[in-house]
This record gives C-alpha cells, sequence and structure tokens, in this order.
C-alpha cells in the first residue's frame, strides 16, 4: 500500500508544466487539472 501512495505522488511531482492550448505559455496551476488555457486567454 505505502509503494502504491510513493509511485503516485512520485507520478504527479514528475509531471511537466502546463502549457496554454493558444499562446504556448506556462499555465500556473496544478498540472494534473483539466483545464487547458491560460488566464489571459480565457478573458480573451
Amino acid at each position: 500500500m505505502i509503494i502504491l501512495i510513493k509511485s503516485s505522488i512520485e507520478f504527479f511531482k514528475n509531471l511537466p508544466a502546463k502549457k496554454c492550448a493558444e499562446c504556448g505559455k506556462k499555465i500556473e496551476e496544478q498540472h494534473e487539472c483539466y483545464g487547458n488555457k491560460c488566464d489571459h486567454c480565457l478573458q480573451s
């Protein structure tokens, strides 16, 4: 059980930073969330 939890944590820690689907800028949010646009592009 502990190994499973540790591997899950490592998985999320090692995800690359998300980039906005429109402008390509790094999205400042949790990498595992579903959003794919930065705040600037969402407001446009």
